[in-house]
């Protein structure tokens, strides 16, 4: 599926079909994602600037999007909230910054979005670009334990695929090791559906020469 044609397609409705999630699910998740960052952060998968409100005061914020369509609607809330973010249309796959300029990165519902075969490319670029030692959070879902749950979840697959190019159970945390990144932290913020990864670039080893 081709992720920009599809979020081309529904930018102009997003926000919409997003309002209710966000008003009960996301809305109180977003300032933990920014918890203690500080310095130059980088947003991948700005979308429409849904995180504009909890950047802190502490950070330069570079937002990306693949979507030129998204990015628009994030301008425009750029503009109504004054938030101080510099907006680039940009692949993850392809990141047109050089090695450790982010002192953190942090990534809403991004992966989910990711195809099975682009979750390790996306995350070695994620290391690539945040320097030795920053916080790399990563906001995704996960399908549910809960039998019930489950079921829902699986009933919703089809629209979600159709509408968002998304999958629940994409276990992104699977890839990080193979992208030269520690996981330093799993939890749940939302019942078992909802999780946040925080994850750090792996130390460079030591080359001893004698």
């Amino acid at each position: 599926m081709d992720k920009k044609k599809t979020y081309n397609r529904i930018a102009w409705i997003y926000d919409f079909l997003d309002q209710s999630f966000e008003q009960n699910r996301y809305k109180p998740l977003r300032p933990l994602i920014m918890d203690g960052l500080s310095g130059a952060l980088l947003d991948a998968g700005v979308g429409t600037g849904r995180n504009f409100p909890y950047y802190p005061d502490t950070c330069e914020v570079t937002g990306i999007d693949l979507s030129p369509a998204m990015l628009e609607r994030a301008r425009r809330r750029k503009e109504e909230l004054g938030t101080a973010v510099d907006l680039r249309e940009m692949n993850v796959l392809e990141l047109e910054f050089a090695d450790d300029s982010f002192d953190s990165v942090i990534s809403t519902f991004l992966f989910c979005v990711l195809d099975t075969e682009h979750q390790q490319p996306a995350l070695e670029q994620l290391a690539r670009v945040c320097r030795p030692g920053g916080t790399i959070r990563i906001l995704e879902y996960a399908i549910s334990e809960d039998p019930l749950r489950r079921f829902i979840m699986k009933l919703w697959r089809p629209w979600v695929r159709f509408a968002y190019g998304a999958e629940f159970d994409r276990n992104t945390e699977q890839y990080l090791d193979a992208a030269g990144l520690d996981l330093i932290e799993k939890k749940f913020l939302y019942k078992d559906i909802i999780k946040l990864l925080t994850v750090r670039p792996k130390p460079p080893v030591p080359i001893f020469s004698r």
